[in-house]
């Protein structure tokens, strides 16, 4: 016979399960290709990068949107150039929040 001890509970198993049925009912409604929305506000922060020549050459900064949250990744020179790609994405309308993953580079000119 088996130690209870290896086996959890029904009530903990049922919340693992539930856990895992509301994360994913949150990306459900969009489905793999995302929310129109999150496509529109995609594409309104790429213009307003792409707009600003001190970010540096096109594309350095991707920009990723989930359930409106605008998600930023990509290597500038300044902590400056950082701050400025966050404050151009919140300025796309329909932005409900701005997560900068921007790293700066050690050769800051």
């Amino acid at each position: 016979m088996y130690p209870v001890e290896r086996f959890p509970s029904r009530r903990a198993l049922a919340a693992v399960v539930l856990v895992s049925l509301v994360g994913c009912a949150s990306l459900a409604p969009c489905g793999i290709k995302g929310c129109p929305d999150d496509r529109r506000i995609t594409a309104q922060v790429r213009g307003l990068l792409d707009e600003h020549d001190d970010l540096g050459a096109p594309n350095v900064v991707t920009v990723q949107t989930l359930d409106r949250v605008v998600y930023l990744r990509g290597l500038v020179d300044t902590p400056y150039q950082k701050e400025l790609a966050q404050a151009l994405a919140r300025q796309a309308p329909g932005t409900a929040r701005v997560v900068n993953l921007i790293a700066v580079s050690n050769g800051s000119r």
